[in-house]
């Protein structure tokens, strides 16, 4: 293996170097094709983005022993010394300590018992309230993939829901929910994507980052059709492919209850820390944008305020402000569990140093894009070629072939949004709507490996969580995964792009194809 590597990486710098050489315009994507394939070949995402900065950086610079330094001043300096990039990072590890601490209070569990002793079939209620839980668990997907699988797979079984099916739910609203949120541990990185992409663009958004990404949330059509048909799954107790097999291997327990512990902290000990978290960020934004501080007397004033928020120092702020009342509603049924909160932190914030680096890299790798140019040979390239009412369309696509084959989110929405930006503006005047349909279209292709890939670190933990195999849980779960990206293309970015359709046309359109299929093959199966 370490000869295939050090063969490899010569043939990665005798290509880079000959593309120096070369003028044709197509060779400055080169460094783009290391990254990818070399995630695809060895499947390690902070690898291949860093032998994607090498790439580059030997087509920056012709002499050898200027690399180190040209990468240290011209790159890395200016990416670790940015406050947007310090407010991201601090923010992600806050958050990752904020979702450990309401995790180790065990309010979430006692919010399950709740949902456990309602009325009605107890295999329907464990079933929704997985799906409850994983909403609730918005801020992030591993996060949430790790605590509803613990927390219920045992019952789950026990109420005639099999590991396979549980590992489903439990993975549909992890990174499907966390995508999609006003408020988690990808909203950083996301903004900080897409801000990567507008300035290898070299142009500014029409609105703010954050107002861009609100309006991306209506179009990130395959996150929002992975939810649906689950609760359509759930509500019609439907099971596709093999999933059904697993099924029917399950039988419901009688008399089957979660048993409550004493030491598990109350319910408003998960939902107050949640609503201080909300509440800082969205009064935060509006005064931080204001010019006065006084309340909203419209939509507009609001829109406005948000447009002209510090809106990385907010998160930050708000971030601090919800893990301390956590810490403070929490702490004494921490103590309870045996547990010492300060390291619960800690583990808290280890479990996202890797993703971290991961997005040092992929900060590093936009960096030496734009100093290659990138931007503008894909314009070339591109912008007469393509037809600008498919590009959304074309953009799911290549993103969830990217994720699938990586089994990384952050690394596809890392190699896409930087290029998708770029070539989407070369299109010319483009419309608001346009860019939030293309930014929208890169976050649903990541999700949609993220969902089902055999190489996806959340696919992993929630199968794990749910006590069945990885790849049963992959097997079960591709069918329900491809359903949805299906429909989520045909209905959703084309008709947008195609007939500048409203979202929530192909949203409310997409629900009827699928709950109309379902209760077809419901009847075929009878």
């Amino acid at each position: 293996m370490r000869w295939t590597m050090l063969l490899y990486l010569l043939i990665v710098s005798a290509v880079s170097i000959g593309c120096r050489i070369a003028t044709a315009p197509i060779t400055m994507l080169w460094p783009s094709a290391v990254a990818l394939f070399s995630i695809i070949l060895f499947r390690r995402t902070l690898g291949g983005l860093l032998l994607g900065v090498y790439a580059g950086m030997l087509m920056l610079e012709p002499t050898l022993t200027e690399i180190p330094i040209r990468f240290f001043v011209d790159h890395l300096s200016p990416v670790m010394s940015s406050d947007w990039n310090i407010s991201v990072v601090g923010f992600t590890l806050i958050l990752a300590a904020f979702a450990a601490v309401l995790e180790a209070g065990g309010g979430f569990r006692r919010i399950i018992h709740s949902l456990l002793s309602s009325d009605g079939s107890i295999r329907k209620r464990v079933e929704w309230g997985a799906f409850g839980l994983g909403i609730i668990c918005f801020f992030d997907g591993l996060a949430n993939s790790m605590l509803v699988g613990k927390t219920l797979s045992n019952t789950a079984q026990k109420a005639g829901v099999s590991r396979a099916r549980m590992a489903y739910i439990v993975d549909s609203t992890s990174s499907a929910v966390a995508c999609v949120a006003l408020i988690s541990t990808w909203i950083a990185y996301q903004l900080s994507m897409m801000q990567e992409g507008f300035l290898l663009a070299d142009a500014e958004p029409l609105v703010s980052l954050y107002q861009l990404f609100v309006y991306s949330i209506p179009y990130n059509f395959y996150c929002w059709f992975t939810l649906i048909l689950l609760a359509i799954s759930i509500q019609r107790n439907w099971y596709m492919g093999s999933m059904r097999s697993y099924q029917e291997e399950v039988k419901a327990e009688r008399d089957m209850a979660l048993e409550l512990h004493a030491s598990w902290a109350p319910v408003t000990a998960v939902l107050m820390p949640l609503l201080v978290l909300m509440l800082a960020l969205f009064v935060g934004l509006y005064v931080s944008g204001s010019d006065t501080v006084r309340l909203p007397q419209s939509v507009a004033d609001v829109a406005n305020a948000f447009g002209n928020a510090d809106a990385a120092r907010i998160l930050l702020r708000a971030a601090a402000v919800g893990l301390f009342v956590a810490v403070l509603m929490n702490r004494r049924y921490v103590l309870a569990q045996q547990m010492n909160m300060r390291m619960v932190i800690l583990k808290g914030v280890q479990t996202f140093l890797k993703p971290l680096l991961i997005l040092l890299s992929a900060w590093l790798l936009s960096s030496v894009l734009k100093a290659l140019g990138v931007h503008t040979v894909l314009g070339e390239l591109l912008g007469a070629r393509l037809d600008e009412r498919l590009f959304p369309a074309l953009v799911f696509i290549v993103g969830s072939l990217v994720s699938f084959t990586t089994g990384t989110s952050w690394g596809t929405m890392g190699l896409l949004m930087p290029l998708v930006i770029p070539v989407l503006l070369s299109f010319g005047d483009v419309s608001l709507e346009q860019i939030a349909a293309s930014v929208a279209a890169v976050f649903s292709g990541a999700v949609f490996g993220d969902h089902c890939s055999p190489f996806s670190d959340t696919t992993i933990v929630a199968s794990i969580s749910c006590g069945v195999e990885p790849y049963t849980h992959v097997k079960t779960q591709l069918p329900y995964a491809l359903l949805a990206a299906v429909v989520a293309l045909l209905i959703g970015f084309v008709p947008v792009g195609l007939l500048g359709a409203h979202p929530l046309v192909p949203l409310v359109a997409g629900s009827l194809v699928i709950y109309a299929g379902i209760r077809m093959h419901q009847r075929v199966l009878r």
